[in-house]
């Protein structure tokens, strides 16, 4: 009777019919290709402050923090250690002078003498050789003065350009320019212009690398080649409202990192960007016309090849390997193996296999790339 009643019970189980799985159906846009980077901004000049004698720093002529202009004098050291040095130096010119013209006099003394054989031939030459020395002397003395005076310059330090002037490393009192003292006091900063330097691997290099020959081909000639356009974004996500352009690229890749260091350049008229923060650099590269894009979740990755499954007219699981192109956000563009209006998995693609039946449910894809367009 039991197996009676398990027979029944087994044959009034309703069937269950094919699943419900979302469908997207693909389609094609025009989309611009483009590439993020995250790089960090410097000053278009950024110009350390150095103490280049020693000595006791005597005053701070400026605003921490404020702009200042070139010449303007920012440190003064003391000078009476080089102040004493000039001073002996002088001492040391005036010496030579009188040496010079006491050698001068004796060397004009014994010429006419010497002509006419009234004087030994080799007090002759001692005069000659006393009034050549003296003359260098001089020459070092003067040499040496001019130098003392170029380090006692030292001692009063001013801006080398118009710009913004940092925290200082040394306050008043403090004995500067000798390690492990203070040498570089202070940073000055040009802002009008701002530079973002980024960096980009091997790949990325050789992917810019191919699209620049590209660009140069359609041109046929330098002086139509068009840069790409570079955006610039910062933290709290706003954009700069100046487009910028690629100063240079490195010289080689970094063996340490294997990264190629590019700079690019941003007006900044307002001083907005300060150098130091770290910003998102979005190049343009190029349109294209008609695209194929589906949504990144429908694809699958087995072993490196990709493979979406594509719903056939009568309702099938279809498994088709794609070929990717460039991925922008959370859409991918597709070279080949699926078609404008065919319809792929859109979820549950772990829940279907090739010959199975589904029941289609169209859905639509709310892109985060249409969202911010």
């Amino acid at each position: 009777m039991v197996g009676i009643l398990l027979i029944g019970c087994k044959s009034k189980r309703p069937e269950m019919g094919p699943p419900q799985i979302p469908i997207y159906t693909v389609k094609t846009e025009s989309v611009t290709i483009q590439k993020d980077f995250v790089g960090q901004t410097y000053g278009l000049f950024d110009i350390s402050i150095r103490a280049r004698v020693d000595g006791y720093l005597e005053g701070i002529h400026f605003e921490e923090g404020g702009r200042v202009k070139r010449g303007q004098l920012l440190y003064s050291i003391d000078p009476a250690p080089l102040d004493a040095k000039v001073a002996e130096a002088l001492s040391v010119v005036a010496q030579a002078k009188t040496n010079l013209v006491k050698a001068e006099s004796d060397y004009n003394r014994y010429k006419p003498l010497a002509e006419t054989n009234a004087v030994s031939k080799s007090d002759y030459d001692a005069a000659l050789a006393s009034y050549g020395a003296a003359q260098a002397s001089l020459e070092a003395a003067e040499a040496s003065l001019e130098y003392a005076k170029i380090q006692q310059s030292y001692t009063r330090i001013h801006s080398p350009i118009n710009g913004i002037i940092g925290r200082s490393e040394a306050k008043v009192g403090d004995y500067v320019g000798r390690e492990p003292n203070p040498v570089v006091l202070n940073t000055v900063s040009r802002l009008d212009t701002i530079l973002v330097q980024f960096h980009l691997t091997e790949l990325q290099y050789l992917s810019l690398a191919k699209y620049a020959k590209a660009q140069r081909t359609i041109s046929n000639t330098k002086e139509q080649e068009q840069q790409p356009d570079i955006e610039l974004y910062f933290a709290d996500g706003s954009k700069h409202p100046h487009l910028g352009e690629v100063d240079f690229v490195g010289r080689n890749i970094d063996p340490t990192t294997g990264t190629l260091m590019v700079q690019t350049s941003f007006p900044n008229p307002n001083g907005l960007i300060r150098p130091g923060l770290f910003a998102r650099l979005r190049l343009s590269l190029q349109n294209q016309e008609e695209a194929t894009l589906i949504p990144s979740k429908c694809l699958q990755e087995v072993q490196g090849e990709y493979n979406v499954f594509v719903v056939d007219a009568n309702n099938k699981i279809e498994f088709r390997s794609v070929e990717l192109g460039e991925t922008l956000q959370d859409m991918v563009v597709i070279l080949n193996g699926v078609e404008p209006g065919d319809r792929i998995v859109l979820e549950g693609i772990n829940r279907v296999k090739t010959g199975m039946d589904i029941v289609p449910e169209e859905k639509e894809f709310n892109s985060v790339r249409h969202k911010q367009q």
